[in-house]
């Protein structure tokens, strides 16, 4: 128990300080870090079907007006963690551009660190 424990405390201070951080503040660098390269986004975006390989959506965030700046609200929330040796699932929901994305994250601990290898999301309008 103790294992599954600090695993989740690493995985939740990680997405804490790439993900949220990283997609709060449009920093490139922060999401290079809790992401795989190899990372494939799935989902829905107001009802249409979104599928993005990193590249793409780290090009997305390069050239959007980062949360930080709209001057809008943003929260990032982990709603639950699962983690058995070295694999995890995390749910988490972030709020940002007038929308909530619930997304399931899928990670790997790799050389001691824990990345997002999948995520699958869905984005309504508030």
């Amino acid at each position: 128990m103790t294992t599954q424990l600090t695993h989740e405390a690493a995985i939740s201070q990680r997405l804490e300080a790439y993900y949220f951080q990283g997609s709060y503040e449009g920093d490139l660098n922060k999401l290079k870090q809790i992401f795989h390269p190899g990372t494939r986004l799935f989902g829905d975006v107001k009802g249409q079907p979104y599928s993005k390989t990193l590249d793409e959506w780290l090009e997305v965030v390069a050239n959007r007006q980062h949360p930080k700046d709209s001057g809008k609200p943003f929260k990032g929330e982990i709603l639950s963690i699962k983690a058995v040796n070295s694999v995890a699932v995390a749910e988490v929901q972030v709020t940002a551009y007038d929308m909530v994305y619930h997304d399931f994250l899928s990670l790997h601990r790799i050389d001691g660190k824990w990345v997002i290898v999948s995520k699958i999301m869905s984005g309504i309008s508030q």
